[in-house]
């Protein structure tokens, strides 16, 4: 049995922690001009889940939350010119996701590989230019569960529902200390072997230089002898 090992860390520091990681996290506005591309990355882990949706903004429109009536008569409004594309990708380069010429989409998909994901946006080439604005609400981990539906399943009280988000704040954040301490091992293992074959390399460097230099001598040696200069 591996052994397990207990990180222990200041009661304010915990606190702020978890309020951080509870805190509902919004959509973000981009502005993306015609024919070009805005990517967006997240360093997930194994296992965990993510879901995301993103929608075109009217030109004209402040608001960032629509109905769904609103928000189908807004895509009917928009140009032909204000449409995006989607492509989300694994570290490895697998798509996950991918929309093309669309006013708005969704997607979900869980980790099966630890690195960068990445989400990449671009508007089609338009004469004259133009610029799409666009929401982005990409959620990962604790903060992609649907804690709605969790409430209405098991009939819990708000107290109840709170307490198990905060436990599973807790979790998440417990694993990704570990996680952490995992790729910290991993850079101090590359940099050890970076730092050893620097170090031969430096040798092998110095023993060139003097073999060179002792090959220089006796060139010279020889060229003053023949020369009965010495």
């Amino acid at each position: 049995m591996a052994a397990r090992v207990h990180v222990s860390l200041p009661p304010l520091l915990l606190l702020l922690l978890v309020l951080a990681a509870a805190l509902p996290a919004g959509a973000l506005r981009f502005d993306l001009h015609s024919g070009h591309t805005k990517c967006i990355s997240d360093d997930m882990k194994v296992g965990t889940m993510a879901v995301g949706k993103y929608h075109i903004v009217a030109p004209d429109d402040g608001t960032s939350s629509l109905s769904s009536s609103s928000s189908q008569q807004q895509h009917q409004q928009l140009p032909d010119s204000h449409r995006i594309s989607l492509r989300v990708t694994s570290p490895y380069g697998n798509s996950l996701h991918y929309a093309e010429n669309v006013h708005s989409g969704n997607f979900a998909f869980t980790a099966s590989e630890a690195g960068d994901y990445l989400a990449c946006f671009w508007a089609p080439d338009h004469r004259p230019p133009v610029t799409v604005a666009f929401e982005f609400d990409w959620r990962s981990g604790v903060s992609a569960r649907d804690w709605s539906a969790v409430a209405k399943k098991g009939q819990v009280e708000m107290m109840e529902l709170e307490l198990r988000k905060l436990e599973d704040t807790i979790k998440s954040i417990h694993e990704e200390m570990f996680y952490l301490r995992e790729r910290e091992e991993e850079m101090q293992e590359l940099n050890r072997r970076t730092n050893s074959r620097m170090a031969w390399l430096g040798f092998l460097s110095l023993a060139i230089c003097l073999s060179v230099a002792g090959l220089q001598l006796w060139h010279l040696k020889n060229f003053f002898e023949r020369k009965k200069l010495l």
